[in-house]
């Protein structure tokens, strides 16, 4: 990355976390170059069970992007510790105030909340997801971009 010149603004420093087992690794090259325009995402970690398949495809694209992998086993079929440990992490980023903005990867309307309270700390939220995003997580997002739309037909929301 270049560095930046004397007289250009400071880059947005971010923070990319990403629910991987609600978003699908196909997407990751295309969700970084995004999150890149938007800053510089400091913070990039993905949340799942990593011991499961379903997340093999995440698997070949964190090394390359430099995501950090956050395991989170599942206690009881059918709940979400992974959002859980996602949205601790993202509060304990909020309350240090070490990120200019939160870049959330998920189609789950479990983040509503999370983008709202981002949102009353005075930091954008933008939302990364596929076609079948809840309507709610979209609103709740300063910009919601879906990723399983062709990029010359993008969409964003905000």
């Amino acid at each position: 990355m270049q560095a930046p010149s004397p007289s250009s603004p400071p880059q947005r420093r971010l923070a990319l976390l990403i629910d991987a087992e609600n978003l699908s690794g196909e997407y990751a090259p295309q969700l970084m170059k995004r999150v890149q325009a938007l800053g510089q995402p400091i913070v990039r970690r993905a949340y799942g069970d990593w011991t499961t398949p379903q997340l093999n495809l995440w698997k070949n694209v964190l090394h390359p992007l430099a995501i950090r992998p956050f395991q989170q086993f599942h206690y009881r079929r059918g709940r979400n510790a992974t959002d859980a440990a996602l949205i601790m992490d993202a509060m304990d980023l909020l309350h240090q105030r070490s990120v200019d903005g939160f870049c959330l990867g998920s189609s789950d309307s479990d983040f509503t909340g999370l983008a709202a309270r981002i949102q009353e700390a005075g930091l954008p939220v933008y939302g990364f997801g596929q076609r079948n995003a809840a309507r709610a997580f979209v609103a709740a997002c300063d910009e919601f971009v879906y990723l399983d739309v062709a990029p010359e037909s993008v969409e964003l929301h905000a």
